[in-house]
């Protein structure tokens, strides 16, 4: 099997994330639970994945660093700590569904999309300059999950910071693969996966937040802490983490992360855009295929979006599935970016790379794709 969907979830993790969940199944319970051992480790485990996690994303302290279950469940505590009913929102025109959906659900809220062509920062900045006076708040992802097109987030940020408007950054695809420093990107809220970039195990993310960002629990129950009083803590992390903690995929993930911060998030990044460039100048010659890479190898990932003139991607996929090739095909939960690339009457297919891929498998997916 070949895997070229790591922008869905990296199979393949490092060993030492497998052996963190193991051991910590073994040994450790609930943290804040107990005055035992047991819950004591559980408790460390916790804490050590805020502390690494402050280190790799430059975050000043740990306790900002809120353990959720996924990039998903990040983006809804940030989002509905900060949408109203009447309020309106912006956001750029590129976002998941799990921004969009969640904008959706919330009553009255106006959400005003800042157009701009695919790797085209500089249509983006106009718009969203445009949009955000009056705002209540922004959002926008670091990079386009369907077609690895880094947005311009810092100069979007600084134009929040201009208008006052605060910002919740979607780092699903650039965590571990771009450097993030979160004191220097101001935002309100930083969500993203473990499960991705970070190498650690599924059902796993991270919510960073500014220390002024208001936080309002997505979930309330028991957080260990206060427990005499019926509202939830109103200091973090508790505030955001009510319910029994996911302890191994706490550990894994800082195993995952320990990883990334070994290899730097520079190398990852650049191994990885290595592979898409080679993926494209082959795909590019086929006469049959539409490939999607930016002219500005500054603004793109390792993502690379193709799709065949002849072919629907779904059927492409399938095809490539039976021969042991793992890419992703279709709209990926992300209508908008389609919207914004004009591929919304098909879809593309993505392959998307990790650490554990090599030039091999670029030859033989290429040469899948031509018999295809």
């Amino acid at each position: 099997m070949i895997f070229l969907d790591s922008g869905a979830t990296t199979l393949q993790k490092p060993r030492a994330v497998a052996e963190a969940v193991k051991n910590a199944i073994l040994t450790a319970a609930s943290p804040g639970r107990g005055s035992y051992p047991a819950s004591a480790r559980g408790a460390d485990l916790v804490f050590h994945c805020r502390e690494t996690a402050a280190e790799l994303f430059h975050l000043p302290n740990p306790e900002q660093v809120v353990l959720t279950s996924s990039a998903t469940h990040s983006l809804n505590i940030a989002i509905r700590s900060l949408a109203r009913t009447g309020g309106r929102a912006v956001i750029s025109g590129f976002e998941h569904n799990a921004v969009t959906r969640t904008l959706a659900s919330v009553p009255g809220l106006t959400v005003d999309v800042a157009h701009g062509t695919l790797f085209h920062p500089e249509q983006l900045l106009k718009n969203f300059e445009k949009l955000l006076p009056g705002a209540d708040f922004a959002v926008c992802c670091h990079v386009s999950n369907v077609f690895g097109y880094i947005l311009p987030v810092q100069d979007i940020s600084e134009l929040c910071r201009a208008y006052h408007v605060p910002l919740i950054v979607d780092a699903s695809q650039s965590a571990g693969v771009l450097p993030l420093d979160f004191v220097q990107l101001n935002a309100a809220f930083l969500a993203m996966p473990g499960h991705k970039g970070l190498y650690g195990p599924q059902g796993t993310g991270l919510l960073l937040c500014h220390e002024k960002a208001p936080a309002i629990p997505f979930m309330t129950g028991g957080t260990g802490s206060s427990s005499l009083e019926q509202q939830m803590p109103d200091f973090l992390p508790d505030r955001l983490e009510a319910g029994t903690h996911n302890v191994p995929g706490a550990a894994g993930l800082t195993a995952g992360m320990r990883f990334v911060m070994d290899k730097t998030p520079q190398t990852i990044g650049n191994h990885e855009k290595k592979l898409r460039k080679m993926l494209a100048l082959q795909l590019a010659q086929n006469p049959n295929l539409e490939v999607y890479e930016s002219p500005d190898p500054q603004l793109q990932t390792g993502v690379l979006s193709f799709r065949s003139k002849s072919q629907d991607p779904e059927e492409v996929g399938q095809k490539l599935g039976e021969k042991g090739i793992c890419v992703r095909s279709g709209y990926h939960c992300a209508p908008l970016a389609h919207e914004s690339a004009g591929t919304i009457e098909t879809g593309t297919i993505r392959v998307s790379f990790s650490a554990f891929n090599h030039e091999k498998h670029v030859e033989s997916l290429v040469k899948a794709i031509r018999t295809i």
